[in-house]
């Protein structure tokens, strides 16, 4: 958990604390694929840097994923896949909160409440949205949502976890976008 975060993630990131060395982006990425091309990640609830509306959250009773909107993919992807993690949960690696692919290599988006096409297993082994549920006092978590552009299909079962999510992305991401949220509890 104590890893190093990368200098250009550290750059994108705007409060990169140690935790974020273990994100899938920092394993995955490098400075010439983040944004490459001009690929983005933006959401029409919240803005890049701050707090999850606490509808989306475990706040509220039937909290659901935030709406996405992401630009077109580099030329030359095949595959897109997303996962959100919580970098400032307490463990080995940081916390999966949705894991999902099968969306079109192409501009798109996911409407509110709206999985991926195909869903992978949440820390809590679950194949759906985890509502960010950050302990009282613990202070604001961070919630990175990344999107990974692939030079390959994706060749992965539907409710596979992290472990296998980033063996098979390894040596194929040819483009990384990151959106974060925050959430904490006083």
């Amino acid at each position: 958990m104590f890893e190093h975060v990368p200098a250009w993630l550290g750059k994108a990131l705007r409060n990169a604390r140690a935790g974020h060395g273990g994100l899938a982006v920092a394993k995955l990425g490098a400075e010439d694929l983040l944004h490459a091309g001009g690929f983005r990640l933006q959401s029409a609830a919240f803005v890049d840097g701050e707090a999850l509306d606490p509808m989306f959250t475990a706040d509220e009773e039937d909290a659901c994923a935030p709406p996405l909107e992401w630009s077109a993919p580099p030329p030359g992807t095949k595959a897109l896949a997303l996962i959100v993690e919580d970098p400032d949960a307490p463990g080995l690696e940081p916390f999966v909160h949705w894991l999902g692919w099968g969306m079109e290599p192409r501009a798109g988006k996911l409407f509110e409440g709206e999985e991926p096409p195909v869903m992978g297993q949440n820390s809590y082994l679950k194949d759906e949205w985890l509502a960010p549920d950050p302990p009282t006092g613990h202070g604001k978590h961070d919630y990175v949502f990344q999107l990974f552009a692939l030079d390959v299909p994706l060749d992965l079962a539907a409710g596979s976890g992290r472990a296998a999510f980033m063996d098979e992305l390894e040596g194929h991401v040819i483009g990384a976008a990151v959106l974060t949220g925050t959430y904490g509890r006083n």
